[in-house]
């Protein structure tokens, strides 16, 4: 197995959501400025959005669209059932 070159180097916050793509004060996610100028900051993130974290962000984005009103009951409850499905598929298989 290849190891990537960044690899050694990768700081302790490498990939963990909270720190990576914290959510504010308004309740939106945004990179701090520490994150903005680390040269890891794109692989960093990927690897954040590909753990169980993901599902979280993905279920406060459609709660943003309904309480926008982008979104009626059911198409909430259908993308959340969704997510759900997808969480429980990703546990399941690893």
């Amino acid at each position: 197995m290849t190891t990537s070159p960044h690899q050694d180097r990768r700081p302790a916050c490498f990939g963990r959501l909270d720190h990576v793509f914290p959510k504010g004060e308004n309740g939106l996610r945004n990179s701090p400025a520490t994150c903005m100028s680390c040269e890891l900051k794109t692989p960093c993130l990927r690897t954040a959005m590909q753990s169980k974290a993901r599902f979280v962000v993905r279920e406060e984005m459609v709660d943003r669209a309904y309480s926008s009103g982008r979104l009626n009951f059911w198409q909430r409850w259908s993308r959340k059932k969704a997510v759900h499905r997808q969480m429980n598929q990703k546990d399941n298989s690893g």
